[in-house]
């Protein structure tokens, strides 16, 4: 092997991402909504009229996948899209009261996971941890480019 398991962090980075994962789907799940979808809810709430391609980047997923979750949820009423003034082939999407209604209940459960994360912390460690996970992150990215 050309390092040892205990050296290793990519088993420790994405054993706490699926922990977070299947606790937010728990948490969002009474709302009717699946991960992917409320963090697309989320994401609206903060940025109405943004673009499909620009919600994809926002939720870190690919433009494919965005294009189900808001085909899935206009479909379901929470939200509505409609073409750009200007630029006819962007479609804007912007959250429906129903949208907004699904959204505050997930994010009423969600937002107990994001305290107990938070709780575990103190301020200075959340800035050092989120330093840490960029690095990783930037890390990765290099390695990759290796490859």
């Amino acid at each position: 092997m050309g390092m040892p398991a205990d050296e290793r962090l990519g088993l420790d980075i994405k054993r706490a991402e699926q922990t977070l994962i299947a606790a937010k789907q728990a948490a969002v799940r009474p709302a009717g909504l699946t991960v992917p979808q409320y963090a697309t809810l989320f994401a609206l709430a903060d940025n109405p009229g943004i673009s499909g391609a620009a919600l994809a980047r926002a939720c870190l997923v690919t433009p494919q996948a965005m294009t189900v979750v808001l085909k899935n949820l206009e479909e379901r009423g929470f939200i509505e899209r409609s073409p750009h003034p200007w630029h006819r082939n962007v479609l804007e999407t912007r959250l429906t009261e129903a949208g907004r209604a699904a959204l505050k209940a997930a994010d009423e459960r969600a937002v107990v996971i994001e305290r107990a994360i938070a709780g575990e912390f103190s301020a200075e460690e959340r800035e050092q941890l989120r330093s840490l996970l960029a690095r990783s992150a930037e890390a990765i990215a290099r390695a990759t480019l290796e490859l």
